[in-house]
């Protein structure tokens, strides 16, 4: 274990030594994904994929430059260390997401509307920073689902509602995401009904695409 991780921290300096956004880096850091990812934290909850998928676009945006959280500093641990703790945190997080789209508490910040004076509950992410550059596996991803030449993520939906496809919530689950209690308001279906299609036939097509270009 000791010299796998050794492995990676010189895999991290070499691939920081390259510019960002860089195939080098790339080629780099793709490399580093398919040497962790079976040696990650691993649990069997609907949210898992989607908490993995926010660690690597953490993972890639800061590892060299700290473009959002704090920059790998290998003298505080090994790399699967830092994934994990990222991961878990991110698991912890959809947990309490999921409890609270679950109960009915009334936000207790409100704002006025311009409009009407009108009193509308406060989004916290309203007040988040706007999100850096995406790094290219989000790119990629991104234009693969929009391009969708075969028509498959289309053709991929749920039963009597092809307004609901693999395409669309591919799209709307990339960082940043949207809720699963706002597609739920928006598409008029349960959380759960939303989250068994997007786990049964979303994510394999995407892990599948993925895999196929080298980017886990």
């Amino acid at each position: 274990m000791v010299q796998f991780d050794e492995q990676l921290r010189r895999l991290v300096t070499e691939a920081c030594g390259h510019p960002l956004g860089s195939p080098q880096r790339q080629k780099l850091l793709t490399q580093i994904i398919r040497l962790t990812a079976n040696r990650l934290w691993r649990e069997n909850t609907l949210y898992y994929q989607d908490a993995l998928q926010q660690t690597w676009l953490y993972f890639c945006r800061n590892v060299c430059e700290g473009l959002t959280g704090q920059t790998y500093d290998p003298s505080c641990g090994s790399v699967i260390t830092w994934l994990n703790a990222y991961l878990k945190r991110r698991l912890q997080d959809f947990y309490i997401n999921q409890n609270r789209e679950q109960s009915t508490t009334v936000p207790l910040r409100v704002r006025q509307s311009i409009s009407g004076g009108t009193r509308e509950p406060i989004d916290p992410v309203d007040n988040l920073p706007a999100m850096p550059q995406a790094p290219p596996i989000l790119e990629e991803l991104e234009i693969w689902a929009k391009t969708d030449s075969e028509g498959e993520l289309c053709g991929t939906y749920i039963k009597g509602r092809p307004d609901v496809n693999c395409q669309v919530l591919i799209l709307k689950r990339l960082p940043p995401e949207v809720s699963w209690k706002e597609l739920s308001e928006e598409f008029g279906l349960s959380i759960p009904t939303l989250s068994s299609f997007y786990q049964r036939q979303c994510l394999p097509r995407l892990r599948k695409f993925a895999e196929f270009e080298g980017l886990l």
